[in-house]
């Protein structure tokens, strides 16, 4: 049996309801008309048609048109700000100046961290980095004095080393020789034995891989259950337990109640950061490649009676070589000093074969045509494969200031003593240290390392220690001497650098024809004269035979 359909409900209404529908809808309507009335709202805007294509002076048109509308706007805009400072003005008026007492207390510290804000200083500055560099000398016992393993003469501040000399309180200064892995065994060896004539050396290796508390605290747990360590070469650290133990054992002779403060002073990009965090385990200080990173004294406490104190970089003085500019300094990074100029400094004190074998690069004539192999190289294209040779520099850079590129210079074995150091003061140095222990310390220190080869590490000229600067008088006064002037000469030498030849080329070329390039002249197109061998052409007509 077919089963009967459903009757859908119908739709028809009275007219009585309908009629009282549409009165309802329209006092709505009315309703809201009127409420737009009273804000000001008006109907919505006619959409402009624009000008037409056909129309002459199409662009001109258009573009008085938007004059006019950024007229108008800063015209509102000026009358909105004029009505703000009105009503200020009548605020201030209305109001009577209530004293501080009365203010409440949540009020009073907002405005003095207004007024801190205002008055605070500019944490760039070289006065600001300086005057911070000057607070952890003060305020320290022991200045630990990073220094880079690949250059350590050169990472060596004779400014800095007098001011802890001179200050009051019998202050050590002790030196640590970072970055040891990245230097063949024999040289670390050997500058070891050299530096240990003037002052305490401790060979080290910071860990570059510290994570931060609550990561540390995720890992143990991972490790505790899987039993698996990690052992790469970054997270590696040699000689912390060594520092550890002769810190902690100075503090103990001195039998003071307060604990030992030990300020971490040293040039941009040595260390430093990095060696605070190897000794506490943790990430406590911000470190990086980047250069500059720690702006001001920062207090760590890695023992009950041992506080480190981090400081910001030594300013270099502008009147050192360019290439120590260019590894120690902050031009780059402050806008001075380009990339570019960077990498060409640094370019001229390597071998060219050592550079192309470390790179694997083929033989380049210039630092623009390196940057572009490497470039290639390393993938750094930009649109339509045009090598970026801007990013290729900054790489380059930082594998040089990083703790990356492997290369050493050799110690000066007969290097005289500074004017500041004498025997009396070496003598003071090393008291109070176990020195016995400090050399056994460093010699499994040194076992412990996989070194890298002597072939396989650049070999560099030490340009000598860098001169910094550590009062603000020294900053007014410094001015761009010879490093300013050299860098001039390169520049000039390199844009004037001709192709290279060979011996059988120069000898087949005559003496005439050997001139020097022309002066480029702005605003000018230059052509030079190329010598062309007549004896190789065929048409050659000899006017004294044909024409007589």
């Amino acid at each position: 049996m077919k089963r009967p359909k459903l009757k859908k409900a119908s739709k028809r209404v009275s007219c009585s309801k309908r009629y009282k529908i549409q009165k309802k809808v329209r006092e709505h309507n009315r309703k809201l008309r009127k409420e737009a009335k009273k804000k000001g709202v008006s109907k919505r805007p006619k959409k402009d048609l624009g000008v037409p294509s056909s129309a002459p002076f199409k662009e001109e048109i258009l573009r008085e048109a938007e004059q006019r509308r950024q007229q108008i706007e800063e015209e509102k805009q000026r009358k909105r700000q004029a009505k703000k400072a009105e009503r200020a003005q009548k605020r201030k008026k209305e109001k009577e100046p209530a004293s501080k007492e009365t203010e409440p207390k949540v009020k009073r510290v907002r405005q003095d961290v207004d007024t801190e804000k205002q008055t605070a200083p500019d944490k760039n500055s070289k006065q600001y980095l300086c005057s911070e560099l000057n607070k952890v000398i003060d305020a320290s016992d022991v200045v630990i004095e990073v220094l880079d393993a690949r250059d350590p003469l050169g990472y060596r501040c004779p400014q800095l080393e007098e001011a802890v000399l001179q200050r009051e309180g019998n202050k050590k200064l002790l030196l640590v020789l970072n970055k040891i892995d990245l230097v063949p065994k024999e040289n670390v060896e050997r500058w070891i034995q050299c530096l240990q004539q003037e002052f305490p050396v401790v060979a080290f290796k910071a860990s570059t891989q510290i994570k931060d508390k609550t990561v540390q605290a995720k890992k143990s747990r991972i490790v505790a259950s899987n039993e698996v360590l990690d052992k790469s070469r970054g997270a590696a650290c040699f000689g912390n337990s060594l520092l550890t133990e002769l810190l902690t054992s100075l503090a103990a002779s001195k039998q003071s109640e307060t604990s030992l403060r030990v300020g971490v002073v040293g040039f941009p990009n040595v260390g430093k950061s990095s060696l605070i965090n190897s000794l506490k385990g943790v990430l406590a200080c911000n470190a990086g490649v980047k250069r500059g990173i720690t702006k001001s004294m920062q207090e760590v406490h890695i023992l009950k009676n041992v506080k480190l104190m981090d400081s910001p970089g030594v300013i270099a003085s502008l009147s050192n070589p360019p290439a120590s500019m260019a590894l120690r300094s902050l031009q780059v990074e402050e806008g001075q000093e380009s990339v570019l100029e960077a990498v060409r400094t640094l370019l001229k004190q390597c071998d060219k074969t050592q550079i192309m074998l470390q790179y694997t690069v083929p033989d380049f004539r210039n630092s623009l045509e390196f940057l572009s192999l490497f470039a290639k190289k390393r993938g750094y294209l930009q649109k339509g494969g045009i090598p970026n040779t801007e990013q290729a520099a900054t790489a380059f850079l930082a594998d040089w200031t990083g703790a990356k590129m492997s290369y050493h210079c050799k110690p000066q074995e007969n290097r005289s003593l500074p004017a500041y150091m004498s025997d009396a003061v070496i003598a003071e140095m090393k008291s109070g240290w176990d020195l016995d222990q400090l050399q056994k310390g460093n010699k499994e220190t040194l076992k412990g390392i996989k070194f890298p080869n002597q072939a396989s590490s650049i070999s560099i000229i030490s340009k000598g220690p860098t001169a910094g600067l550590l009062n603000v008088s020294d900053i007014s006064e410094d001015k761009p001497g010879a490093a300013a002037t050299e860098t001039v000469a390169e520049q000039n030498d390199e844009n004037n650098e001709p192709e290279q030849t060979t011996k059988e080329e120069n000898e087949m070329v005559e003496p005439e024809k050997q001139k020097e390039p022309l002066k480029k002249q702005p605003g000018r197109v230059q052509f030079q004269s190329v010598p062309i061998d007549i004896s190789l052409s065929t048409d050659a007509y000899d006017f004294n035979t044909d024409f007589k």
